[in-house]
C-alpha cells in the first residue's frame, strides 16, 4: 500500500522515540532511569480533580463548542489579565486538545507553501515538523552558550526577509531553559516593528516554571500584539499532561481561522477537562508554586551534579525543567565497540550502557547537546547522574 507523501515531510519526535525505547527496555526487566521526561512527575492537584469529578456528576458529557466553552474562554482572559496584564476577549481565545494542537492550528492557519519560518535553536521538536507539514521553509537561527541560548536583535534583523511569514520561539524554552527578560524582548520587538509582515508565535507553556520571578510575554508590547499568537496550556504548570488541554490567544481573524481548522480535525476539546481547567486557572496558584519550589530544589542539585562531570559545558536554566549541556567533549571517544560520533550516539550509549534515557540535542536543532530532564524524583536524578558519570568515564 502506498501511503501519503505527507508522512515523508517530518520524522518521529526524538522525545517520543526515547520514551518508546525506554518502555521496551523496561518490558525486558531492565531498570531504566528516565531523564527524558517532558512532563512533571507530580499528580494533578486535588482541587482540580474535584472539579472534574463534579463535572462528571453534573453531566458535562456532551459535545462542546469547537473553540471551547465560553466560561472557560472568560477564565483564560481573566488569567491573562491577572498574570500578564494582557487584555483579551473570548473572540481571541481558542481552546484545543493540548498546546500541540494549538500550535498546529496556528501554523497551518498562517503558513503557506514556500513561506519562510524562522525558529531559533534550540527549539521544541514539533515546531519544525509542523512547518514542514504546512510546506513552509524552515530557517534555523543558531544560538549558543555565549548568549545563554537566546537570539540577539542583530541576529534577528539579519535573518528576517520579505519572505519571512512567521517567527516561533518559547520562553521559558524547552530544551535550554532560557528565559527572555523584558528588556531582551523589547529589543526584539524593535526589530519586528520594522518588519510588519511577520507573525510571531510565543510558546509560553512553561510560564509558571520560571526561576527568575515574573514571566514576561512578548505580547505585552502593543506595537506587535495584533500579530502575536500566545500558546499556553494546562500540562506543565498544573501537572495536567494527560488531560490534553491547551489554548491560544490570537488576533481575532487568526483565532477564527484556527477554530475553522479545529472544527474539521477534532471539533471541541474534552468537556470534563475544560470544567477542571476553569478551576485550575481561577483558583489560587498555591499548588503550582509548591511544584516550582520542588523543581527549584532539583535544579540546584542537577547543577551540582553536572559540575562533577568532565566535559559538560552548560548554562543554568532559568525556566522549564531541563538541563542542556554541550557534550561534544565526548565525540570521537570509544568504549570497546561503542563509538560516540555525535549527540545521537551518546544518547543511545547512555541508554544501553548506563540505562539512563536522555534526548539528543539534534532533536532540538543543536547536535552538540543532550537534554536532561529533572522532572523526576530526587532519588532517580541522583541515580541517573551517577550512572551517567560511570558510563562517560569509560569512554576514551
Amino acid at each position: 500500500m502506498e501511503l501519503s507523501s505527507l508522512l515523508n515531510r517530518f520524522t518521529e519526535p526524538e522525545t517520543l522515540k526515547m520514551a518508546r525505547l525506554g518502555r521496551e527496555l523496561r518490558a525486558k526487566g531492565i531498570d531504566i532511569v528516565d531523564l527524558s521526561l517532558g512532563e512533571p512527575d507530580f499528580d494533578t492537584p486535588e482541587h482540580i480533580k474535584e472539579a472534574a469529578k463534579k463535572a462528571v456528576a453534573d453531566n458535562w458529557s456532551h459535545y462542546t463548542p469547537v473553540g471551547g466553552y465560553l466560561d472557560l474562554k472568560e477564565a483564560i482572559c481573566q488569567k491573562f489579565a491577572r498574570d500578564n496584564d494582557l487584555v483579551y476577549t473570548p473572540e481571541n481565545i481558542v481552546v484545543s486538545t493540548g498546546a500541540k494542537q494549538s500550535l498546529a492550528n496556528a501554523i497551518l492557519s498562517v503558513v503557506d507553501e514556500g513561506d519562510e519560518v524562522i525558529i531559533p535553536t534550540p527549539f521544541w521538536v514539533t515546531y519544525e515538523a509542523l512547518v514542514q507539514l504546512a510546506k513552509g521553509t524552515v530557517r534555523l537561527l543558531k544560538t549558543g552558550l555565549d548568549t545563554g541560548y537566546k537570539i540577539t536583535p542583530e541576529q534577528l534583523e539579519k535573518a528576517l526577509t520579505p519572505n519571512t511569514k512567521m517567527f516561533i520561539f518559547s520562553s521559558p524554552c524547552n530544551p535550554s531553559g532560557a528565559v527572555y527578560n523584558k528588556q531582551e524582548l523589547s529589543n526584539l520587538v524593535a526589530v519586528f516593528e520594522r518588519h510588519p509582515h511577520v507573525v510571531i508565535i510565543s510558546d509560553e507553556i512553561y510560564e509558571y516554571i520560571n526561576y527568575r520571578g515574573k514571566h514576561e510575554s512578548i505580547a505585552q508590547f502593543d506595537v506587535i500584539k495584533d500579530r502575536t499568537i500566545i500558546i499556553n496550556g494546562l500540562s506543565k504548570g498544573f501537572a495536567m499532561t494527560g488531560w490534553r488541554l491547551g489554548y491560544m490567544a490570537a488576533p481575532a481573524p487568526i483565532a477564527k481561522a484556527c477554530e475553522k481548522l479545529q472544527g474539521q480535525f477534532t471539533s471541541g476539546p474534552n468537556s470534563i477537562a475544560q470544567r477542571a481547567a476553569i478551576t485550575a486557572l481561577t483558583a489560587p496558584l498555591d499548588a503550582s508554586l509548591e511544584m516550582v519550589k520542588e523543581l527549584t530544589r532539583r535544579k540546584v542539585r542537577v547543577m551540582e551534579l553536572m559540575k562533577n562531570i568532565e566535559g559538560f559545558d552548560y548554562t543554568e536554566p532559568d525556566g522549564a525543567f531541563y538541563a542542556f549541556p554541550c557534550v561534544d567533549f565526548y565525540f570521537g571517544k570509544k568504549n570497546g565497540p561503542d563509538e560516540v560520533r555525535n549527540a545521537d550516539d551518546l544518547s543511545m550509549y547512555l541508554l544501553n550502557k548506563a540505562n539512563v534515557s536522555t534526548v539528543t540535542g539534534s532533536a532540538f536543532g543543536d547536535d552538540r547537546c543532550l537534554r536532561l530532564s529533572f522532572a523526576n524524583n530526587m532519588e532517580n536524578i541522583e541515580k541517573g547522574f551517577e550512572r551517567i558519570a560511570v558510563a562517560l568515564n569509560a569512554l576514551h
